[in-house]
């Protein structure tokens, strides 16, 4: 199997061993990178001898007659170069988020309406084992019909969205659309339904906070960073919060975290008329309890893989998507209706008012 990338950086170096160890044979025969010294390094050293570096996808696609395509550059490309993928018809594998703003999340809408290629996007959360088994316990009626979810991250990484490329907001558009679309997502995969109604809040430059402001005074716990920008100019979210409701009348609440640094925790509690089924990904449990009954299921998903597991099967679906022409398992639809939930989220929070999700 033969690979073309578009945006050859850390996540998808881990994307593409994590494709190996399910296909030793796949090779990386091009990539497009705006950075390509630092792209050729991350290669698998099998293929660096042969490897063609490009400048287009045209010239790559033309040059090497890869069997698929997958694009990990920066947020703000993913879209544009998406659309520009699809002219060649091949199983695309797509970072998150697909679009930063609406514009092009249009532009994406309308450019995949006709399906010129089978899309899986970069969401291993719906994917994992934690969550996949809660899914079981959930169609099994532990819970009854479906009224209420609650989800939480306390990012314990937190500072890397203020120390790392990912502090440029003109790249990432904050954090309800950089780290909120994965969460989104699962939600909306546990509920079975879109998010249809928001209504946020978020807080910023209250902990993080850009160093040429030193010289102010400040609560002393504030954490200063380079370039970070700042709250009347757009920067990341120290925190945020956001009252969800979905198409089958369910509601949700969702809050993440980013100066926790230690206690992690990230998961859900999904309850209904009969019960609840809650999980951490972190310890990978998973509980269901019965409301009138003396009945608990306890499930214990074991290993530590990356994202929870989630990354391997997507691999093995990219693959089986590319072998055997199978459906994937986080199409372009889940993609566009977690961006449209996580703008209509951040306009939320900037305007103060409850807005309705666009719809795919």
């Amino acid at each position: 199997m033969k690979l073309g990338i578009i945006g050859f950086g850390g996540r998808m170096n881990s994307m593409v061993n994590t494709l190996l160890k399910a296909e030793p044979q796949l090779t990386v025969v091009g990539f497009v990178d705006t950075a390509p010294e630092a792209a050729l390094a991350r290669v698998p050293e099998k293929d660096r001898g042969s490897v063609g570096v490009f400048q287009t996808i045209g010239e790559m696609v033309e040059a090497t007659r890869p069997d698929a395509l997958a694009i990990g550059s920066r947020c703000d490309s993913h879209a544009r170069l998406a659309i520009e993928a699809s002219a060649f018809g091949l199983p695309l594998f797509l970072e998150k988020p697909v679009a930063t703003r609406m514009e092009d999340a249009l532009a994406l809408e309308e450019a995949f309406r006709s399906d010129p290629c089978p899309v899986l996007v970069s969401f291993p959360l719906r994917a994992s084992l934690v969550c996949q088994q809660a899914k079981r316990l959930l169609d099994l009626k532990t819970a009854g019909g479906i009224e209420h979810l609650l989800a939480v991250n306390y990012v314990p990484y937190g500072k890397n969205y203020f120390d790392m490329w990912y502090r440029d907001y003109s790249v990432t558009q904050g954090l309800f659309i950089q780290k909120a679309t994965h969460d989104f997502d699962y939600l909306a995969f546990l509920a079975g339904a879109p998010i249809t109604r928001v209504a946020a809040m978020s807080s910023c430059g209250r902990v993080h906070q850009d160093a040429s402001r030193k010289s102010e005074p400040l609560n002393p716990d504030v954490q200063y960073f380079e370039s970070i920008g700042f709250p009347e100019t757009g920067m990341n979210e120290d925190s945020s919060s956001a009252l969800l409701e979905f198409a089958n009348g369910a509601k949700g609440v969702y809050t993440q975290v980013f100066f926790s640094k230690r206690g992690a925790k990230r998961g859900a509690v999904v309850s209904g008329l009969h019960g609840k089924v809650e999980f951490d990904f972190y310890t990978g449990e998973i509980r269901g309890t019965r409301h009138r009954e003396p009945v608990n299921t306890l499930v214990t998903i074991e290993g530590k893989d990356a994202h929870f597991g989630g990354d391997a099967r997507l691999a093995e679906n990219f693959l089986a998507m590319v072998r055997d022409g199978a459906p994937s398992l986080a199409p372009l639809r889940t993609g566009l209706q977690s961006v449209y939930a996580c703008l209509a989220a951040k306009a939320s929070a900037e305007l103060g008012q409850f807005l309705d999700v666009r719809q795919v």
